[in-house]
Parts: structure tokens; sequence; C-alpha cells
């Protein structure tokens, strides 16, 4: 992927998720989202993260963040009055205004400016997408599979198989082009089935529902992902040998 065309897709996936978060936050509270006993805290943090990342990729996306520049103090001002604006506006659409939400906001916004202050943009989002899953894999007093069983499990595969693609683009820019193919193949799959298997620990540490098909199917979607990067690589890697 271009350098250019990562910016187009960053910057339109920041309009998108800004204008999404806006109408989630001044609707009434779904009722599932109350019935799986989510941490609204967690939402908050969460979503202030993915906003902060996209936002400041959108705006420079090349450089890490350099605390001496004007930058990195714009997107923490700018994230932040909107937060706490949108916070307080909340109380003329049904909702609630809380300082802790607030709080929770701040907790995103810097969590994501102290990560792009040691990585670029693919370092930066491997980190953020495991945070994610973690998070809402961990957050929820009910495990979301029994409440859509179906949605989740797929949800939950197109997450894994996400953090498996950026893992991968990120090995391209730390690992030779010559590695073997074995040694390609583990090293792969071996990030993604460790965040799998640490937030599967942290379920049951927790108390969480243990779904054997949901790790299978995330496991599956895993090897899938890396096989298929596998083929194309070393098949591409044999014909250029033969040419």
């Amino acid at each position: 992927m271009t350098s250019s065309l990562r910016h187009k897709i960053t910057i339109i996936l920041l309009i998108l998720f800004w204008a999404a978060l806006f109408i989630l936050a001044h609707i009434p509270i779904p009722q599932l989202i109350r019935e799986a006993g989510v941490s609204d805290k967690c939402l908050h943090f969460l979503a202030y993260l993915v906003l902060t990342s996209l936002f400041w990729f959108s705006i420079n996306p090349y450089d890490k963040v350099n605390w001496r520049k004007f930058y990195g103090w714009l997107v923490l001002i700018i994230i932040t009055i909107y937060g706490s604006v949108d916070e307080v506006i909340q109380e003329y659409t049904g909702r609630t205004c809380d300082a802790m939400d607030i709080a929770a906001n701040l907790a995103g916004i810097l969590t994501g400016l102290f990560i792009f202050t040691f990585f670029s943009f693919w370092p930066s989002a491997l980190v953020i997408t495991g945070i994610v899953i973690f998070c809402m894999t961990n957050i929820m007093q009910t495990n979301l599979a029994d409440l859509l069983p179906i949605t989740s499990s797929v949800t939950y595969s197109i997450a894994y198989a996400i953090f498996t693609g950026i893992w991968i683009w990120n090995m391209q820019l730390l690992f030779s082009r010559n590695t073997l193919k074995i040694k390609f193949f583990l090293i792969a799959a071996g990030l993604p089935v460790g965040l799998l298997t640490t937030v599967k620990i942290f379920s049951l540490i927790l108390g969480r529902e243990f779904r054997m098909q949901d790790l299978i199917l995330s496991f599956a979607v895993i090897i899938l992902v890396v096989s298929t990067v596998s083929l194309k690589k070393f098949t591409f890697k044999n014909q250029d040998k033969l040419s």
C-alpha cells in the first residue's frame, strides 16, 4: 500500500468514525449494550484512542509525535475540547454529563499520543488494534456471544484477521526478504496466536465464559491469513528466481 493511498484511507476512516462517534454519543444507549454490561468508561477510552489515532495520522501521516513541535499539542487540544464539549451537549439529548467520561476520553487521547511518540504508523496500528481486541473481549460482564452469537464470532474473526495483516506488514519492514518460509510462517502466526491466547487466559481469569468455537474460529482465521500471505509471498519469490 502506497503512503498516499494509506493517507487517503486514513482520512476517510477518520470522517466515518468521527461521524459515527458523534451519532452514537447523542442517542439513547442501545439495549444490547445495557444487557452486555459494558463499561462505558472503557468504551470512551477506546473510542478516543481510535479517534486520536486516525486524527494524528490524517494530519501527520509519516512522523512520530515530537512534543517540541506544535502538531502533538494541536491534536491533544482539539480532541480534548471536542470530547469535553460533546459530553456537555449530551445533557440536552437525554444522556448525562459525567466528569469520569471526560477523564476516560483524556486517557484514550494521551495513550494514543504516548504510543505515537515512540512508534510510527504501522507499529502504532498494531499496538492499538491489539488494545482494542483485548479490551473489547474483556470489558463486558455478559458474553457478547450469548447476545449475538454469529455476529460476535464474525466480528472477533475480522478483528484477528486485521491484526494479523497489520503484523505481517510490520514484519516486512522488520525482517529480511530472504526469511525462510517456515520461519516467516511461525513468526507471522506467533504474535496473533499469542494475543489470542493472552486474551482467552484473561477472559478465564475474569470469569468470562470460554467459548471453544470462538477460539477455534479466530485461530483458523489467523492461520488462513498467514497461509495466504505466505503462499503469495513465496510463489512470487520463486517466480523471480526462475525469470
